[in-house]
């Protein structure tokens, strides 16, 4: 984590929630003595400030996010500032990765959205398997995250943090059949924290 981080969480936390108000649960179910893997659903584009927001500034986390995003040169040089590094959602990125690993193994939480981009409802796009590849090859839990709508200027919006569970292999690295395995559940958890939440 960097001091532009902290120092940037501080001041515009407030001003986020001013215009995108939005209310934490479930943050007791993170762990806080070891890095984790957080796996979100996509709907917006602000799903990844709102959960970063819903954290505490002293919280460390990388965030992993499309590519396309670190090429825009003033909103690139901002989110790398911030500890965010790119994926090429199209490729095997390798790069991505290894960042990723490292992170996790310097004690960093992760937060990635394994639909990949952003969809309008469950099911419209498959979860891709790289944060349980990280979780996996790091020995961490996976935490689903709810981000939930709507997501509109002035409205409130829920953010649930969900049990953590710590996905298993019989292997030494896991297979590409098991890390789809726990990328379809951790993303099926975080969604069924919406319609628990829906429901109160």
């Amino acid at each position: 984590m960097t001091r532009f981080y902290r120092i940037f969480h501080l001041v515009m936390r407030p001003l986020v929630w001013l215009f995108f108000p939005f209310c934490v649960h479930g943050w007791e179910n993170v762990p806080k003595d070891r890095p984790v893997v957080l796996c979100g659903n996509h709907s917006h584009a602000m799903d990844g400030v709102l959960v970063c927001f819903a954290m505490p500034r002293t919280v460390p986390v990388r965030i992993m996010a499309k590519r396309e995003l670190m090429e825009k040169p003033f909103l690139g040089w901002l989110l790398r500032k911030l500890g965010t590094f790119g994926v090429d959602r199209g490729h095997s990125d390798l790069t991505a990765v290894k960042t990723a690993i490292k992170a996790v193994r310097d004690g960093q939480n992760l937060l990635v959205f394994p639909e990949g981009t952003r969809v309008r409802q469950e099911g419209d796009v498959r979860p891709k398997g790289g944060a349980a590849m990280i979780a996996l090859r790091t020995g961490v839990p996976m935490v689903p995250v709810y981000a939930g709508k709507p997501k509109k200027f002035l409205h409130m919006t829920h953010i649930v943090f969900g049990e953590p569970f710590e996905p298993k292999t019989e292997s030494r690295h896991g297979t590409a059949e098991e890390y789809q395995m726990y990328a379809d559940e951790v993303v099926r958890r975080a969604y069924a924290l919406g319609r628990e939440w829906e429901k109160k």
